[in-house]
């Protein structure tokens, strides 16, 4: 049986993916640089491996054909090499949307998707680009003041975004680890709605049976609260994208549907999945 190597284990969507290994009847190895601290089901073998310490590679990899690989900011030179020595696993990339875009020289996110691509374009190592929108868990940022105060502040109510769920991205991911017919494709993923912050907000009302208000407030009030995302050049990126969202509906790409051949999960569902952890 091929052992599939899972990497982030301690994500939302490296988690939905393992999940969906196991029960395709896969191998599943899990790495992560703290592997004593992943959530993995029982009797899941787990590994300690660091994309910036390419030491800690050769373990994880043995006996691997396929991986889920996150992007890393610090590159994939030393996991290509680690790869290529291991026999050359074929690897499912979580990309991001626009990283074949214009957009890479100025949008931290962006950029680091696309020199990850990029290394592994140049690669012996046969790929598949996953490449997510907004991930809809990105509005856990605002469970702490929901569950101490019932409000949302923050700017732009009416800015879109077709946000994905996690188990949408691992969904895909499993057919691409698991069937043929995905080497050298790119898959872009969104959400089967583009809906307003305001409208994301009331979907968590309803999942969790209690009121919730979005106060407005402005973009540079909200800048502390987007500094635990990163610097201030990721900080003014995620306003850049807020602003240039609002009152303007996101693009929806119908890969899921294509793919799996059933409609995504909506953001309403992703807010009942998650409800608990916003009350």
């Amino acid at each position: 049986m091929v052992t599939i190597l899972v990497t982030g284990g301690r994500g939302h969507v490296a988690r939905a993916v393992v999940g969906g290994l196991l029960a395709a009847g896969e191998r599943v190895r899990v790495a992560s640089r703290s592997p004593e601290r992943a959530m993995v089901p029982s009797g899941v073998e787990t590994v300690r491996a660091d994309l910036a310490d390419p030491a800690t590679l050769s373990a994880a990899l043995e006996g691997v054909r396929k991986v889920f690989l996150y992007a890393d900011a610090r590159g994939l030179d030393g996991f290509v090499a680690a790869a290529e020595a291991a026999g050359s696993p074929d690897v499912v990339l979580l990309s991001a949307l626009g990283a074949d875009g214009g957009d890479h020289t100025r949008d931290p996110i962006v950029r680091m998707h696309h020199t990850a691509e990029d290394t592994l374009r140049r690669s012996a190592l046969a790929w598949t680009f996953l490449r997510p929108g907004a991930f809809a868990t990105n509005t856990l940022q605002w469970a702490p003041a929901i569950r101490a105060t019932g409000t949302v502040e923050a700017p732009y109510p009416l800015a879109h975004a077709a946000s994905v769920h996690e188990a949408d991205i691992a969904d895909v991911a499993v057919l691409a680890l698991t069937e043929d017919g995905h080497r050298g494709r790119v898959h872009p993923l969104t959400g089967p709605a583009s809906v307003t912050q305001q409208e994301q907000v009331d979907c968590l009302s309803a999942a969790t049976g209690r009121k919730i208000v979005l106060a407005e407030i402005g973009p540079e009030e909200y800048r502390a609260t987007l500094h635990q995302w990163g610097d201030e050049e990721m900080v003014d990126t995620l306003l850049g994208h807020l602003s240039d969202a609002d009152n303007r509906p996101a693009t929806v790409h119908s890969t899921y549907q294509d793919l799996m051949g059933r409609p995504g999960r909506t953001y309403a569902q992703w807010a009942l999945d998650h409800a608990d952890d916003f009350r």
